[in-house]
């Protein structure tokens, strides 16, 4: 893999993730881009609830797929596009909080597969709590029309 420039892969995520309509509906910010680690953080609003009043299971899977895939972003060629293509998600605590973080990290880089891991975390009055977590697995997709960065 050829060198690649930190600023210039941080622009290239932030201009992908200004795309992304979901990502807007749902509130979500792109707060921190760095190799291999990507974090993606959303208030708290009562249109993104289940029954329950918490965060919806399909929210947080969103907001971390969003995650692990731009984690992989910072791990690729500026040709190279990628495409979730499974991905795993534990339910660990109810989705209360001000606000959500949503952390992706590579796991194993890859040319063709590349391999991440989210977390989820509530925020609030106290100590951010573990909410979810997901392994996602990605493909590299080159020189497919309509699909890039």
């Amino acid at each position: 893999m050829s060198e690649i420039n930190s600023d210039a892969v941080g622009e290239r995520i932030r201009q992908s993730f200004a795309r992304q309509g979901a990502m807007r509906t749902l509130g979500a910010e792109l707060t921190s881009v760095s190799k291999g680690v990507v974090e993606i953080e959303m208030p708290f609003d009562e249109k993104l609830t289940q029954q329950h009043g918490i965060l919806h299971a399909g929210v947080i899977s969103a907001a971390l797929d969003a995650a692990c895939t731009y984690s992989a972003y910072t791990m690729i060629a500026p040709d190279v596009s990628l495409l979730t293509i499974e991905f795993k998600v534990n339910l660990m605590s109810p989705g209360k909080g001000e606000r959500f973080l949503f952390r992706g990290e590579i796991t194993k880089p890859g040319s063709t597969i590349v391999v991440a891991d989210g977390r989820g975390y509530a925020i609030g009055d106290g100590p951010a709590k573990l909410i979810a977590s997901m392994t996602s697995t990605m493909m590299a997709v080159r020189g497919r029309e309509g699909i890039s960065g």
